[in-house]
């Protein structure tokens, strides 16, 4: 019994590191030629493995980028800027996690940038999981909204529906990129615009 437990344990690590060396070769493949479509070919190569193998993992090329996606949350820390959020000051929650977003962005800004951009050509495969992506984000800000309406930190002529929407746009990727890149802010500069443009936009 104790060997027929080891070997699924094996087996269970096993395919826990070729789905780990498909998803990193997926995101070199984006930061590397981010301009070219992304080759299921290439990637098994990359990741050692036959092609076969990742339609195995992952089901579909659309299942291939939904993880790609899942993954980029998972280590941007979105379940730290979950719990960031929910902090008891609904303000500090949002600064918190607007400083989150932005770090999370950050941390994968190429592979993101390539992303959102092979949305809009191929949205029968990533646009699905862009989709998703801003889904969850939408839900976010209209969770943070409420919180902050709740504690009567809104200003009395904003709703709880309009600051969603106003976080909706502040914390969209390309608000993010337009100063990180695009002026070569520093993530803290960055997330201090975003957070005094909040603030100012929406609280007492």
């Amino acid at each position: 019994m104790a060997i027929r437990k080891y070997e699924q344990r094996l087996r269970a690590e096993t395919a826990q590191a070729t789905r780990r060396r498909i998803l990193d070769a997926v995101h070199e493949q984006l930061r590397q030629a981010p301009t070219k479509p992304v080759s299921i070919d290439r990637i098994a190569q990359t990741a050692r493995v036959a092609r076969p193998t990742v339609y195995l993992v992952f089901g579909s090329r659309a299942g291939l980028f939904d993880a790609v996606g899942a993954d980029l949350l998972q280590r941007g820390g979105f379940e730290s800027m979950i719990e960031v959020a929910d902090h008891p000051d609904a303000r500090e929650g949002l600064r918190g996690c607007l400083r989150g977003v932005v770090e999370m962005y950050a941390a994968h800004r190429d592979v993101l940038r390539v992303l959102f951009s092979m949305a809009l050509l191929d949205a029968a495969a990533v646009g699905g999981a862009i989709q998703r992506l801003e889904q969850g984000r939408a839900a976010g800000m209209a969770h943070l909204a409420q919180r902050l309406a709740e504690q009567g930190a809104l200003r009395p002529d904003t709703t709880a529906d309009q600051a969603s929407d106003i976080l909706w746009l502040i914390t969209s990727f390309d608000s993010f990129d337009l100063l990180y890149t695009g002026r070569s802010a520093s993530i803290d500069q960055v997330a201090g615009t975003l957070v005094a443009t909040a603030e100012r936009s929406l609280c007492t």
